[in-house]
């Protein structure tokens, strides 16, 4: 008789731990499902408040971008990126897009003047490199660009081209860039509109979108853009 009631209590004792089990995986299961939603919250934020993709459409950013198309249109396989909405500083190289919603040029004392005549293209962004800020002077000579008088070494240029004025500062260069203000060109330099032409000047630092920092797609050509000013794109 007592060894049957050692039995049945053994076989009770065994049996007892089971709702704990049940209890810990349905807490591993709300776990899961927590991290799970947190991760997408996160990606959700950082893709909405700190990185856009952006789709690069046309050829002034040649080599860099878009290197082997050869025309552009809405079923190209244009390059990606990613841009970059919040930053503390732009710099000389710094690839930005910009919100083509006024064109500023400079009077005859170096002042900001806007300008009231340009055609803007207020539908599509631009995309262009910093060449010169707020404080430094610029100058186009002899097909080279000139910043604090000494000649940039502009290994990401396209091969070949030159780099002229098209008409939006004249005869004024050298030209002081105003603080607040940047002076951008494509890396195409002969098939580009920048602050060259009149129509764009020179840029405001509220109409900077962001910087592009990686290009991802098409994957085969994943490359880091910051810095990218120290590379030769023509390789």
């Amino acid at each position: 008789m007592d060894n049957n009631n050692t039995e049945i209590t053994k076989t009770n004792e065994a049996a007892a731990p089971e709702p704990a089990k049940k209890v810990n995986i349905i807490g591993d299961f709300v776990e899961i499902v927590e991290s799970t939603l947190i991760t997408i919250f996160v990606i959700v934020m950082i893709f909405t408040y700190l990185l856009h993709p952006v789709n690069i459409v046309g050829g002034s950013m040649k080599p860099t971008l878009n290197k082997n198309s050869e025309e552009w249109n809405e079923n190209s396989q244009n390059d990606k990126i990613l841009m970059n909405t919040v930053f503390t500083d732009v710099k000389y190289g710094d690839i930005l897009i910009i919100d083509n919603n006024r064109s500023y040029l400079l009077d005859e004392s170096n002042n900001v003047r806007p300008n009231d005549q340009a055609v803007l293209f207020t539908d599509e962004c631009l995309i262009k490199r910093v060449i010169a800020v707020g404080g430094q002077t610029l100058e186009l000579r002899d097909g080279s660009v000139y910043v604090d008088g000494e000649k940039l070494d502009e290994p990401y240029v396209m091969k070949g081209a030159m780099t002229y004025d098209e008409g939006a500062f004249g005869d004024q260069y050298p030209i002081t860039i105003p603080e607040g203000y940047y002076f951008v060109m494509g890396d195409n330099r002969q098939n580009s509109s920048d602050s060259r032409h009149a129509d764009i000047g020179l840029i405001k630092k509220d109409q900077i979108y962001g910087k592009a920092i990686v290009r991802f797609s098409p994957i085969k050509n994943f490359h880091i853009l910051i810095n990218s000013w120290k590379e030769s794109a023509n390789d």
